[in-house]
């Protein structure tokens, strides 16, 4: 519910700004796509499963919550991973060089993620990988267990895990440890705080924000990873079934966390939100029983 709510009002934002959105926006909204794409496509089967004890349905189903949650996962990681790259463009190039960054190239961008993830995710569907269940028996993903004693699982998870994981993990913190640096020696130079100018402090507050959303994703996600290669090596029966329960239910929680960051440090979200609120305000009356006799508007809206 939260996800939903949240990245709803992300997406309602995004599209009463539609002419005002800058090129790197387009990335948060990518961000709210994928993570809403997951919530909608994955839990209700997942929640469902979990009222019944028992995964509901065969294998088909099985293959498609897995391919869900590994295209939309890997989409988030890439997005993430674009962000903070675009990031480290913008904070240290020269205002010239930052407006090359177009919606058009975002888009293109995109557009790649996006082709990206799901050849990833179909690369199990053709035979190299497998999708299978969790050891919990409520969800599916990768089946990592079967992966120690076969070598194509294998290299199709060592592949994975360098080229969806490793490497956008290493240059989003090397990129926001560059941008760091940089905002560090740009403010040794200028002594007094007041004569900071409010584009710096803007590009602080940004940089912070996409920063606080990558910290997030990783360490939702980084249980998850450390129980699924222990069931690479070792047999998934040596854990508990809660302890692989509680890792996976942490990493998906990743996708509700955006949008309150958002609302922390994004003025012009917090007024979108508002104004959102107010338009809910303003139409519930026309639903409400009270005024059904006196508006015959609302008669017609509540039959």
């Amino acid at each position: 519910i939260l996800t939903i709510l949240g990245n709803s009002a992300v997406l309602a934002t995004a599209v009463r700004r539609s002419s005002l959105l800058k090129p790197p926006e387009l990335l948060t909204v990518n961000l709210a796509v994928a993570d809403i794409g997951m919530a909608l496509s994955m839990y209700p089967l997942a929640i469902a499963s979990a009222w019944n004890h028992a995964w509901l349905g065969g294998d088909t189903s099985c293959v498609y919550y897995a391919l869900m949650g590994f295209l939309f996962g890997v989409c988030s990681m890439m997005t993430l991973c674009a962000m903070a790259v675009i990031r480290f463009l913008v904070t240290n190039s020269s205002k010239s060089n930052s407006n090359k960054i177009t919606k058009s190239t975002v888009c293109i961008l995109i557009a790649f993620i996006w082709l990206y993830s799901l050849l990833w995710a179909i690369l199990p569907l053709v035979g190299w990988g497998y999708y299978g269940p969790e050891p919990f028996g409520i969800s599916c993903t990768i089946a990592w267990s079967k992966f120690h004693n076969s070598s194509n699982g294998f290299s199709f998870i060592l592949s994975m895990f360098l080229l969806c994981t490793v490497l956008p993990a290493l240059t989003i913190v090397a990129c926001y440890l560059g941008i760091a640096w940089k905002v560090h020696k740009a403010y040794q130079e200028i002594q007094n705080i007041d004569r900071i100018p409010n584009a710096a402090k803007l590009e602080k507050k940004l940089t912070l924000m996409a920063v606080l959303i990558s910290v997030g994703f990783l360490s939702s996600w980084t249980p998850y990873a450390a129980t699924s290669f222990w069931s690479i090596f070792n047999s998934s029966d040596s854990l508990q079934p809660v302890v692989t329960l509680l890792p996976c239910l942490f990493a998906k929680s990743s996708t509700a966390y955006n949008p309150f960051i958002y609302y922390v440090f994004s003025k012009t979200f917090r007024c979108e939100v508002r104004k959102l609120q107010c338009c809910c305000a303003w139409r519930v009356p026309y639903f409400s029983s009270d005024n059904s006799m006196e508006n015959p508007v609302s008669t017609m809206w509540s039959g």
